[in-house]
């Protein structure tokens, strides 16, 4: 079932996509393809995605209605364009999936822990007020059934886990008297380091010089090591593993910024050191930037 919450993670952020950049419907299927290999990579059978993306596209109408009449104090267009999406998926598997497939509580848990991994703070108690309250509409389809004893995989110790190495930078420039910053913006609304997968072979230093010329078109020389950040991850042909990436401090000329064709990102801008603190980073990443803002300032 691990490949079945991957599959719902690579839904949602195809339908965000779609939703966000007012996207035609029948752009969808090439939307799902690029963002499977982007997200899951290796994965054989898309057969449950390309199944859920159809379904919610052609129900889409009265899943919104749904939405509207399940939580009247907030119009659809009010919504967060993560939370509207989470809610059409958990909607359509809640209402039209096969319940010997996706029983209703199996279809609202999962929705909750999309909203828990991509939504905000509150994305979570939302989206399970508004399920909850269709499921009750429906008469709680379900609540009687003894829950399927699940046979757990086994569990890899963590010493044994796979390591996959990552690349990243803040990068900085001086500009006159002012040092700006270069962050790209991912489609989840948040302000991040641009970084990628080092190959084998390539040291992480070099690696994170090629990587940040292919994100964003920048020519970096590395000035500092910012530490390393490392968490789990599933990987759909291997199962966990762990990502380690490993940060630097780099400088670059202030030049324009060209952001590759990358699924998941949208947009790449310089920000004036000052500016910085307005930003919508992830927890993980700020530590680092904070770091490296704290080099830069005794620079000055």
């Amino acid at each position: 079932m691990a490949n079945r919450h991957l599959s719902r993670s690579v839904v949602l952020q195809s339908l965000f996509e779609w939703d966000f950049r007012g996207r035609n419907d029948k752009e969808s299927p090439e939307i799902i393809s690029r963002n499977v290999k982007e997200f899951a990579p290796g994965m054989a059978d898309t057969s449950f995605i390309d199944l859920l993306m159809k379904g919610i596209m052609a129900k889409k109408a009265d899943l919104d209605q749904i939405i509207e009449k399940a939580a009247p104090d907030w119009p659809i267009d009010k919504i967060s364009p993560v939370d509207r999406n989470i809610l059409r998926l958990g909607l359509y598997e809640l209402i039209f999936a096969d319940r010997s497939e996706v029983p209703a509580k199996v279809a609202i848990n999962e929705a909750i822990e999309l909203a828990k991994t991509f939504g905000g703070e509150t994305s979570g108690r939302f989206v399970n007020g508004v399920l909850g309250a269709v499921y009750k509409e429906l008469g709680e389809p379900g609540k009687e059934a003894a829950p399927a004893k699940k046979k757990k995989p086994a569990e890899v110790p963590y010493e044994q886990m796979p390591i996959q190495h990552l690349g990243g930078a803040v990068v900085y420039a001086k500009n006159e008297k002012d040092i700006y910053l270069a962050f790209v913006h991912d489609i989840f609304g948040h302000w991040t380091l641009s970084k990628g997968k080092i190959p084998e072979g390539i040291a992480p230093d070099q690696g994170t010089i090629n990587k940040v010329k292919e994100e964003i078109g920048l020519d970096v020389s590395i000035k500092s090591d910012l530490g390393t950040n490392e968490y789990i991850a599933n990987d759909p042909e291997i199962g966990k593993i762990r990502k380690q990436v490993h940060y630097y401090l780099a400088e670059s000329s202030f030049t324009d910024l060209h952001l590759a064709k990358k699924p998941g990102l949208d947009d790449a801008k310089w920000f004036k050191l000052a500016d910085i603190l307005e930003l919508n980073f992830y927890n993980d990443i700020l530590p680092i930037v904070t770091k490296a803002v704290t080099m830069l300032a005794q620079e000055k």
